[in-house]
């Protein structure tokens, strides 16, 4: 397993900066839960290899990675962030160049369009040869929101579409705000639900909560939830018990990390039904 070194910087999943709260040299990387989830669910042995190539590409602690369990099925999510926008240098066109070995693609970017992050989905189909890389998801920022917001949309060969909208607010001056935001949708019958339904009190002392609004259910995230949180998080939404498992055994050589979870929501009834959800780290 990777280890800390008293150089390592930390990152949460919007890739700002964090200091750990508690010392950290010679604990555990959170990308070791990234390859705990390649080793448990068995992924192509290719994933290990696309880290690496992405570190050599960009430099280590550049890239964010997501889990995500829907139902019984598991995938994967990278993200790369460069908010310098146009003058960015780790774009679509230099990624896409790092990673083409490995992974075709026939997408193309406009570079001179602000983007500040944009993300891949990771799978065995891909990383066996079986498809290519067939859709980047990009994010621009919302300039007109009264609130940090950004808009993400579906790259492919064919074109862009547009996909889902985030709000970030935070949970200490904010609240009322974000309460207001997860009860304006489509996807909430707010005469059905309490708001401890989707934004959980166990969760709320976090460093930053996100409402986003998608094509088919709503989103919540929580960032900069400690690890005791974070198991809390494994145990509601009924993750493997080797994951949830891995983190208590190791829970010592966590605890300096912060870590940030989400789930995606919609209302059936008097319920509020959670369809999928994730975690996320960095490498």
């Amino acid at each position: 397993m990777e280890c800390t070194t008293e150089r390592d910087v930390f990152f949460d999943y919007c890739l700002y900066e964090y200091k750990p709260a508690v010392p950290f040299k010679n604990k555990l990387r959170s990308v070791n839960l990234l390859f705990q989830s390649f080793d448990l669910f068995e992924i192509h042995e290719k994933a290990f290899e696309l880290v690496r190539t992405i570190r050599e590409g960009i430099g280590y602690s550049r890239t964010v990675w997501g889990v995500k369990q829907e139902g019984n099925s598991f995938a994967w999510e990278f993200y790369f962030y460069d908010y310098r926008r146009i003058q960015r240098e780790r774009s679509i066109t230099k990624i896409l160049e790092t990673i083409r070995p490995m992974i075709p693609s026939r997408i193309q970017a406009i570079e001179n369009q602000p983007y500040f992050m944009f993300s891949i989905d990771i799978d065995d189909d891909l990383l066996s040869g079986e498809r290519d890389l067939e859709e980047i998801h990009m994010y621009i920022g919302n300039t007109a929101s009264t609130v940090s917001s950004g808009i993400s949309y579906s790259l492919t060969a064919k074109g862009r579409k547009l996909e889902n909208f985030y709000f970030f607010f935070d949970p200490k001056s904010e609240m009322k705000g974000l309460l207001n935001k997860v009860f304006c949708s489509a996807h909430v019958d707010p005469s059905k639900i309490t708001i401890d339904q989707v934004v959980w009190p166990e969760l709320r002392t976090c460093k930053r909560i996100c409402a986003a609004n998608k094509q088919n259910n709503d989103c919540i995230y929580f960032s900069g939830i400690d690890v005791d949180q974070f198991v809390f998080f494994l145990r509601r939404l009924n993750y493997p018990g080797e994951i949830t498992s891995f983190v208590e055994r190791n829970r010592s050589a966590l605890d300096h990390l912060q870590y940030d979870v989400g789930f995606d929501y919609r209302t059936e009834g008097n319920d509020v039904i959670i369809l999928k959800s994730g975690y996320y780290g960095f490498f």
